[in-house]
């Protein structure tokens, strides 16, 4: 069983785009009814590791420009996903 848990981002969270709200809203639902490893599998969003000062973490990205950053921590008897930022990532 998965969680997903907003807090850490909830103070930011309302001043992104709709459509990145929207999309990340998507997510998070096919994460509590389907799981990691399900989600995982979608190419559109892009799930990867971190590497660096962020290794441990791992992002998806919901558009060309957004990207939302998480960790997995085990909460017996389920699993939380803990987004702890929503931001608008340079290439």
């Amino acid at each position: 069983m998965y969680k997903v848990d907003l807090s850490r981002v909830h103070k930011d969270f309302y001043q992104l785009p709709l459509y990145i709200i929207t999309k990340l809203h998507r997510w998070i639902e096919g994460v509590e009814k389907n799981g990691m490893e399900e989600m995982r599998k979608i190419p559109g969003f892009h799930d990867e590791p971190l590497k660096g000062e962020r290794k441990g973490f791992r992002s998806i990205r919901l558009n060309k420009a957004y990207r939302a950053i998480y960790y997995e921590k085990f909460d017996a008897p389920i699993f939380v996903i803990v987004i702890i930022e929503v931001n608008k990532h340079e290439y």
